[in-house]
């Protein structure tokens, strides 16, 4: 390994006193009686929510937690990308890079690690904070878009931490950075392993060379009308994400009620947002987000990609080995049909149960299924 420096979370305190005393001093926008979340985050879960991070939360607790892991920082191209490695205690791990996406960060990975790294069938995890995420630099230049990103994860396994083949696995943004991972470099990676496709975006060509079927045409028009639905986020980080940062950035109240609000809409939770996390894992990713300061340069992502969207050409696919593991409540599942367009499928299991964020919801689910996938390959 090179380049390579140990790092530790340790937040000063500092930062955690500004935040209490600005956790004292909220001003609160009224609300429609009896609206629940009808216009967006409901304000008598957020002031129990407020109230506990004010009074209850305890990040060092946390962090002291997330210090069990083995964190590092590698110089890569000019950013400093902060990553997890937990090494499998099997007898032939394989190395395995998981991605996380937004509103996330590796935080939600951390569930899953121990799950990968037990047992005869283990895997050398590396868990990397997006650039603009968390511990991870901040891109002080445009153009750290998907193609950015899967450049920089390559170097990081390959050259710093010198696998000469890997795996990969991703959810939300994790999933276009795997898929070009798994497009790009057929020879290093083995396969990769997602929680939904990439591509399907209203507006672009489909990929291949045949019509879109019946089946298909239904699935797009179910992720158009999730767009639709949920997708105002999405615009507005696609096309202003600096206006949007100011306030954010500014406020806990706000950057709670941005997040809560993704991670009760998003997820399986049966409108019950702590039937599936607890108030302190949802505060350990708000509060990560506030200590960095980096939910302006997390939506920036939205910014790049929109300016620079990689998309197959009709007549190219991923052609190393695809698992997708489709997870019910997530946004708008996609079907193998339109899959199999551009991914070389070789597994894809539908679970009744679980939303958009399975490493959290249902690790067990996922990592078996991690698991089942990268040790049916020939290594």
């Amino acid at each position: 390994m090179k380049n390579i420096k140990p790092f530790s979370i340790d937040i000063p305190e500092t930062t955690l006193l500004d935040l209490k005393q600005r956790l004292n001093h909220l001003r609160w926008p009224d609300e429609i009686a009896n609206s629940g979340w009808d216009y967006g985050a409901n304000s008598d879960y957020l002031k129990s929510l407020m109230a506990y991070w004010k009074t209850d939360f305890n990040w060092r607790k946390q962090e002291a937690r997330l210090n069990t892991f083995n964190h590092f920082i590698a110089n890569i191209d000019g950013l400093d990308i902060h990553f997890i490695h937990a090494r499998g205690k099997g007898p032939n791990p394989i190395p395995l890079i998981l991605t996380h996406g937004w509103p996330s960060s590796f935080i939600e990975m951390t569930k899953i690690i121990p799950l990968l790294t037990e047992g005869e069938q283990s895997f050398d995890v590396i868990v990397p904070s997006l650039p603009g995420f968390g511990f991870s630099d901040r891109p002080h230049e445009r153009g750290c878009d998907v193609q950015k990103i899967s450049a920089l994860w390559f170097k990081l396994m390959t050259e710093v931490l010198g696998y000469p083949k890997f795996c990969a696995h991703g959810a939300d943004w994790g999933v276009s950075i795997s898929a070009r991972l798994g497009f790009m470099y057929p020879e290093q990676v083995m396969g990769i392993h997602t929680t939904t496709v990439t591509g399907g975006t209203p507006g672009q060509p489909y990929p291949g060379t045949t019509p879109a079927s019946a089946a298909e045409l239904q699935f797009l028009d179910r992720r158009a009308a999730w767009v639709k639905k949920e997708g105002a986020y999405a615009h507005a980080q696609s096309t202003t994400p600096q206006t949007l940062a100011y306030g954010l950035n500014d406020s806990p109240l706000g950057l709670a009620a941005l997040l809560v609000e993704k991670f009760r809409s998003w997820s399986d939770c049966q409108d019950d947002i702590e039937s599936r996390f607890s108030k302190d894992e949802l505060l350990t990713l708000i509060t990560l987000y506030w200590a960095t300061e980096t939910i302006g340069s997390s939506m920036r992502l939205y910014c790049e990609y929109k300016r620079n969207v990689w998309t197959m050409g009709p007549d190219e696919k991923i052609a190393v080995p695809c698992a997708v593991a489709c997870f019910a409540q997530d946004n708008a599942p996609p079907i193998r049909e339109w899959a199999e367009r551009f991914y070389n499928i070789q597994r894809w299991t539908e679970f009744a149960r679980g939303g958009h964020f399975p490493a959290l919801e249902e690790p067990e689910l996922l990592a078996e299924d991690i698991k089942t996938f990268f040790y049916s390959l020939k290594r």
